[in-house]
C-alpha cells in the first residue's frame, strides 16, 4: 500500500501518536523559555552615575534586581552587550538549522534530536553558573545552535508521526504550546528573581524531556524516503499495535529504491532544482519577515511601560486566539494555506503602519500604540504558526529538513536582527514600525507567489514520475513534485520539462 494508506490503516493520530506528539509539543515549554531567557535574565532596572571624589564615576542602581546587567554593569558603553547576547543565541540558532537540517536528512531525525537535546540542556546549565559575561555570551551561543537543531528535528517529528491530515493540527499544537511557554517563563521569573537561579530552573524540564524522548521511534517517513521501507514497515506495525489495530500484513508498495536514493540531495537539490529553488526564496523572505516582527514585538516585551513580568506573559498569551483562527482559515478552500499566510501578514504590516501614524497623545485611549503592537503580534504569530505547516508541505519528504533548515536560516536573521530594531528609535520613534510594517506587507504579497497545498498529496521523492513500459501510465505519481495536465507523449523522457499542451507532468514551479 502506498504510505498515507498505511497510516490510514495504522491509526493517522491514535494513542501512540498522541503520547509521541504531546511529549515534543510540551517540548515547545521548554524551548520557549531559553528563547525568552534574556528579556528577564538581562533585564536593566534604572540607575545614577555618582561623580567619586577621585574623579572616577561610579554606577547605582536604584532598584533591587538580579539580572547580568547589575552583576557586570552593563549599562552606558557596555549597554550593547545585553543585545549582542540576544543576537548570539539567534546565531547559533541559525548555524544550527545550516547543520542539523541537512544531517537529519541524512543520518534520520532520531539521532540528531536526541544528541541535540542532551547539549543544549548541558549548555543552558552552563549559562546559569557562567562566571564572567564572555562565558555567559558563549554559553548562549551555544544552546542556540542545539535550540536550532532541536527546533527543526522535533517540529518535523510532530508531521511525520501522524498522518497528512493532523499535519495542521500538530504544527499549531506545537506553535501554542510555544506561547503558552512564553507566558510561563514570565510567571516563574515573577516567582524566581534571582537570574542564576531563574536560568537553571528554565532548563530543568530538559533534562525530563530527555529521558522520556529515549524511547520515541525513528520517523517512519524520513525511513521510507531512504529506502529502507521494512523498517518503516516495523516501526507502523508496532505504532499499530499500540493503537490496538495490529496490522501485521502490512506492506509498503516498494518504489524504484535508485529515485528514492536520488531524492536526498540537500541543500544542492534546493539550489538545483527549478521549482525548489523559486519556493525557497520566495519561502526564506517570508520567514526573515515573521521572524524578524514577532521577536521584534516580543523582544520588547521587557522595555514596554509597566511589569516586566506581566508585559512577557500578555505578550505569549496574545498568541493564543491566533492559532484557532488559523485552524479555521487555512481548512477552507477559500482560504488555504497561501492566502491566509498573506492575509495576515498584510494585516500585521497594517497593524504596525497604524501605529506609526498613530498621534502621540493617545496613550491613555483604547487604541493605542500598545494594544496596536499586542494586534500586531498577533497576528503575526498566526501567520509564523502558518508558515511552518505550509513549508512542510512544500518540500518533500525526502528533503523536508533541508528546506526546513534553510528557511529557518533566513528566519533567525530576522531573529538576529530583531534585538537591535528598537535602538533605531534614536533617529526617529517610528522607525521601528516602519520597518515591521515594510516586512509584513512585502512578505504577504510575495507569498501569493507560492502554490496552495491544501488538498494536495504529499510528495516523498524528487524525480519525474516513472512510467509503466507496458501501459505508459505513470507510476506511484503521488512521491512526486509533479502535477498532472494531460497525456505525456512517448516520445518524450519524462524527466524533460514540457511546455506546451502534450505534456502529462510538469514541475508546480507557480
Amino acid at each position: 500500500m502506498e504510505l498515507e494508506d498505511a497510516f490510514r490503516a495504522v491509526g493517522e493520530f491514535g494513542p501512540y501518536q498522541r503520547r509521541a506528539v504531546g511529549l515534543l509539543v510540551l517540548l515547545q515549554l521548554y524551548m520557549a523559555g531559553q528563547a525568552m531567557l534574556l528579556v528577564l535574565v538581562g533585564a536593566a532596572p534604572d540607575f545614577l552615575v555618582d561623580q567619586t571624589a577621585a574623579g572616577s564615576r561610579g554606577v547605582r542602581f536604584t532598584e533591587d534586581l538580579d539580572s547580568i546587567v547589575t552583576e557586570w554593569s552593563l549599562v552606558q558603553d557596555e549597554a550593547y552587550k545585553v543585545s549582542l547576547a540576544g543576537s548570539l543565541f539567534f546565531a547559533g540558532v541559525l548555524v544550527g538549522n545550516i547543520v542539523f537540517g541537512p544531517l537529519s536528512d541524512s543520518i534520520g531525525r532520531r539521532p540528531v534530536f536526541l544528541t541535540v537535546l542532551f547539549f543544549e540542556v548541558l549548555f543552558g546549565f552552563l549559562t546559569a553558573v557562567a562566571p564572567s559575561y564572555e562565558l555567559f555570551a558563549l554559553s548562549r551561543l551555544l544552546v542556540g545552535l542545539m535550540n536550532g537543531g532541536m527546533g527543526l528535528v522535533c517540529f518535523a517529528l510532530t508531521q511525520e508521526y501522524v498522518g497528512r491530515s493532523y499535519w495542521a493540527m500538530t504544527g499549531t499544537m506545537s506553535n501554542c504550546a510555544f506561547a503558552v511557554g512564553i507566558a510561563l517563563f514570565g510567571l516563574l521569573g515573577f516567582c524566581v528573581r534571582p537570574w542564576r537561579t531563574l536560568a537553571a530552573t528554565t532548563n530543568s524540564p530538559g533534562v525530563l524531556f530527555f529521558l522520556l524522548a529515549v524511547v520515541l521511534p525513528e520517523s517512519p517517513r524520513w525511513l521510507y524516503s531512504q529506502g529502507r521501507v521494512d523498517e518503516a514497515e516495523e516501526i507502523l506495525r508496532y505504532v499499530a499495535m499500540r493503537n490496538g489495530c495490529p496490522a501485521s500484513n502490512l506492506k509498503l508498495r516498494r518504489a524504484d529504491p535508485a529515485l528514492q536514493r536520488k531524492g536526498g540531495g540537500g541543500l544542492l537539490r534546493l539550489v538545483s532544482h527549478p521549482v525548489l529553488r523559486w519556493r525557497t526564496m520566495l519561502l526564506m523572505y517570508t520567514w526573515y519577515a515573521c521572524s524578524l516582527v514577532y521577536y521584534g514585538l516580543t523582544l520588547g516585551a521587557g522595555t514596554t511601560s509597566g511589569s516586566r513580568y506581566g508585559n512577557v506573559v500578555m505578550y505569549g498569551l496574545v498568541e493564543l486566539p491566533a492559532y484557532p483562527l488559523c485552524m479555521y482559515f487555512i481548512n477552507k478552500p477559500w482560504a488555504g494555506r497561501r492566502r491566509s499566510t498573506a492575509g495576515f501578514l498584510c494585516l500585521a504590516g497594517a497593524s504596525c503602519l497604524c501605529t506609526v501614524i498613530l498621534p502621540e497623545d493617545s496613550a491613555g485611549a483604547l487604541i493605542n500604540s500598545r494594544s496596536l503592537a499586542l494586534m500586531g503580534k498577533l497576528l503575526v504569530s498566526a501567520a509564523f504558526n502558518i508558515v511552518y505547516i505550509y513549508t512542510a508541505e512544500l518540500y518533500p519528504t525526502s528533503i523536508r529538513n533541508a528546506g526546513l533548515g534553510v528557511c529557518s536560516m533566513a528566519c533567525r536573521v530576522g531573529g538576529i536582527l530583531a534585538p537591535f530594531v528598537p535602538s533605531m528609535r534614536v533617529v526617529h520613534s517610528s522607525l521601528p514600525f516602519t520597518v515591521f510594517c515594510l516586512s509584513g506587507l512585502t512578505a504577504g504579497c510575495l507569498t501569493l507567489l507560492l502554490p496552495e497545498t491544501l488538498g494536495s498529496p504529499p510528495g516523498e521523492t524528487l524525480e519525474p514520475p516513472p512510467l509503466d513500459p507496458a501501459s505508459g501510465r505513470v507510476l506511484h505519481p503521488k512521491l512526486h513534485l509533479y502535477e498532472k495536465t494531460s497525456r505525456w507523449p512517448t516520445d518524450r523522457h519524462p524527466g524533460d520539462l514540457q511546455t506546451d499542451g502534450h505534456s502529462s507532468y510538469r514541475q508546480t514551479a507557480r
